[in-house]
């Protein structure tokens, strides 16, 4: 197991991370990963140290890709807005729980998703946002059209790390919540979306091959966003089902 310790540099422009791995004495390696900022928005990664092995160059894209979100929004840190739920069962017979965490940065119009979840009856298949209704009520898609991006099928417990997902884009947006809440526009849609996580009518679930309507889900409310300094540690702990996972399917 990987100790990962985030430690900023310098404010805003370079984050760091040390990885340190267990084990006898003379398996113990040091390594150092750097993420720096441009001001375009430009992420470059930096790695040192040593005894890289396959399954520690894997944990290295995965933490390089949490260090980029904890330095994409650090400009606009004290506009980032959070919004969070816990998942529980939809239906009669479901089962599993699990949490979602969902931050926004109307600045760049990125949304960022973390969830987990377990004890599904089912595998999973996909995940959407659905808005906008009051609980315990149900109601289409707004957010993503087919499933979140990226999102793990054919799982009963896991987590979810998102790629960031631009609410600028139409096809961020099924088309029936942009012409039915967003009077057709990608504007319009973008702030019923946001209005729904605010106001506790927007809802993240998950949709499994027992329950193909949904699962688990939970409705948002908002809630405080972490340090951009404890991005790393979050994702990379929602991480470590899929390293070790990669690690049992390797033995």
């Amino acid at each position: 197991m990987q100790a990962f310790v985030p430690r900023r540099v310098s404010p805003l422009r370079r984050l760091r991370v040390d990885l340190t791995d267990g084990g006898a004495p003379s398996s113990v390696a040091r390594r150092s990963l750097f993420v720096e900022v441009s001001s375009a928005r430009q992420f470059h990664l930096h790695v040192g140290g040593s005894g890289m092995s396959r399954a520690s160059r894997w944990s290295r894209r995965l933490v390089g890709a949490a260090l980029a979100l904890a330095v994409l929004p650090a400009a606009g840190a004290a506009q980032l807005q959070g919004f969070g739920a816990e998942l529980a069962p939809e239906l009669p017979g479901a089962t599993g729980t699990g949490s979602v965490l969902a931050i926004y940065n109307p600045a760049t119009f990125g949304l960022k998703v973390f969830a987990n979840w377990s004890g599904l009856s089912g595998t999973t298949t996909v995940s959407h946002f659905h808005c906008c209704v009051a609980p315990p009520g149900t109601v289409g898609v707004a957010v993503t059209p087919g499933t979140l991006p990226g999102f793990p099928a054919g799982v009963f417990a896991g987590s979810y790390d998102s790629p960031i997902i631009d609410l600028s884009l139409p096809g961020s947006f099924t088309l029936g919540f942009r012409n039915n809440f967003g009077g057709g526009t990608v504007e319009g849609a973008r702030a019923a979306f946001l209005a729904g996580a605010a106001n506790g009518t927007n809802y993240f679930n998950i949709h499994t091959s027992t329950f193909p309507r949904g699962e688990i889900r939970g409705f948002l409310s908002p809630t405080a966003v972490p340090e951009p300094s404890t991005y790393a540690l979050m994702a990379t702990g929602l991480g470590v089902v899929g390293m070790v996972g990669w690690r049992r399917r390797r033995s």
